[in-house]
């Protein structure tokens, strides 16, 4: 059965929704790579920002972003091998090996931080202030409290 309003189309709005978050995206990493980090990629952040601060264990990451030991692993060979992370013996457990954020991985996420803030305000100047506002608004009303989800990367691949 059609949608009443043959303009906007149900299957429409999550089009979009993932166009905006893509175009978003796309211009943190443009500007992250003129700023001395050409080499993150999108599925960087969400391991970033799962390793943490306090870093964490391979499985214990696997688990966070809903992949598995192995592919998380797999991102962390390359992540340390671009010097955002790096493996050390956890001080709890002599048997364990914790992955960490560098400080070029901080870097990474700092930046990031304030793109995203920059990247705000062109679209409150291209849309004005309170459409912005009233789009989180809405946006926040009809999404779970706890929206920041890690484990993306999982949910899309399957």
């Amino acid at each position: 059965m059609a949608t009443a309003d043959p303009e906007r189309p149900g299957f429409l709005l999550p089009l979009l929704l993932l166009a905006g978050f893509r175009t978003l995206i796309d211009d943190l990493h443009a500007e992250l790579a003129g700023q001395g980090h050409p080499d993150l990629r999108p599925v960087h952040g969400f391991v970033l920002q799962a390793v943490g601060v306090d870093g964490t264990t391979a499985s214990e990451l696997g688990q966070r972003l809903g992949v598995s030991k192995q592919a998380a692993g797999k991102t962390v060979d390359r992540l340390v091998a671009l010097g955002y992370l790096e493996r050390v013996d956890d001080p709890a457990d002599a048997r364990r090996k914790l992955v960490r954020m560098t400080e070029k991985g901080v870097d990474g996420l700092r930046r990031s931080a304030v793109l995203f803030d920059a990247l705000r305000k062109r679209w409150a100047a291209t849309l004005g202030e309170e459409r912005v506002a009233a789009m989180e608004d809405d946006l926040r009303a009809v999404t779970p409290p706890n929206f920041f989800r890690l484990d993306v990367p999982g949910w899309f691949g399957g």
